[in-house]
């Protein structure tokens, strides 16, 4: 059915955090916008909104409370910035009718070519040699070896479009790729692995890739990493939670296992001292999607969904319950 109001009226839409200018300026010129993290007094601005709301935008790392939620009695539809629902809880949004997109299909290359970075900036201590020589330490010492990347046993941890992106690409190195998933894909080459623990014992690199969620919290323990090669390294390019961030610092620590690359955190944007210490570690502040194209690509497509959703038609890229 056709959104009956006036042409000239605007839906109202709230912003949970900042986004691309970009989007930002195309949701202005489209809808009435709020935005939530400018608001002081959160009570009184649901006081006074929050039953015009009807859209909601938010980045797959926030998300949305069930408390702002609550206060949006109007809302319709929620666009997220990115693949990751597991910051908005889908048995409420359920319950409430609530549509939900993400940014599917869009990030993949970036995601998948930031964790082979993490790879080899982790296999061949490329972060310490850049320290090292801006120190001014190279013509009086020598850095400690490095591992080969080439032929190493890579394990992915969910082969889903990031997945097989990674395993592309190291199939390029010569990698002996493994995975494990909820079923084995037979159109893939890879060997299927039916559970987590024994892909962690046969995997040199291990790289999570699963689809964020509630079932996925701390699935990464130190019985993974005790099961793990002691040279071994761990590549988080999926979500902080899914990593149990105690247990990877203690397996660090007593040398468990050999080093670890990681685009995201369990308490972003807070990471542990005991990590930022570590030169067997390589840490980015979650920027595996931070690409000009690919955020604007993303960009547009958190708009089509609102426009779509608001026209009367379905949103583009709806998740299914």
């Amino acid at each position: 059915m056709k959104n009956s109001k006036p042409s000239s009226f605007k839906q109202a839409v709230l912003i949970i955090a900042p986004v691309m200018d970009y989007l930002t300026e195309k949701l202005e010129q489209n809808f009435t916008v709020h935005k939530l993290f400018d608001v002081t007094d959160t009570a009184e601005f649901f006081a006074q909104q929050g039953e015009n709301i009807k859209g909601i935008v938010t980045r797959g790392d926030i998300g949305v409370t069930n408390e702002v939620l609550a206060s949006l009695p109007e809302v319709q539809i929620i666009s997220i910035f990115g693949v990751g629902t597991d910051a908005v809880d889908l048995d409420y949004t359920r319950e409430r009718n609530i549509i939900v997109t993400t940014t599917p299909g869009v990030l993949t290359d970036d995601v998948a070519d930031t964790a082979l970075g993490l790879i080899i900036a982790t296999s061949r201590r490329l972060c310490q040699a850049d320290k090292f020589l801006r120190a001014g330490q190279w013509p009086h010492s020598s850095l400690p070896l490095a591992s080969k990347v080439t032929g190493k046993r890579l394990g992915v941890f969910g082969m889903g479009r990031i997945g097989q992106a990674i395993a592309r690409r190291a199939a390029g190195f010569d990698m002996q790729i493994a995975y494990t998933d909820t079923a084995k894909i037979e159109s893939l080459p890879y060997q299927h692995v039916p559970d987590l623990i024994s892909l962690a014992r046969q995997s040199d690199i291990l790289v999570i890739a699963i689809s964020g969620g509630k079932d996925s919290v701390g699935l990464v323990d130190k019985t993974i990493f005790a099961a793990m090669p002691n040279h071994a390294l761990l590549i988080n390019i999926a979500r902080g939670s899914m990593v149990n961030q105690d247990d990877l610092i203690r397996a660090l620590q007593q040398k468990e296992i050999g080093g670890a690359g990681l685009d995201v955190f369990a308490d972003e944007p807070n990471v542990p001292q005991a990590l930022i210490e570590m030169d067997n570690v390589v840490l980015l502040p979650h920027i595996a999607s931070a690409t000009i194209e690919t955020r604007i690509q993303m960009s547009d497509i958190v708009f089509a969904n609102i426009q779509a959703h608001f026209a009367g038609e379905k949103a583009p890229t709806a998740i299914t319950y």
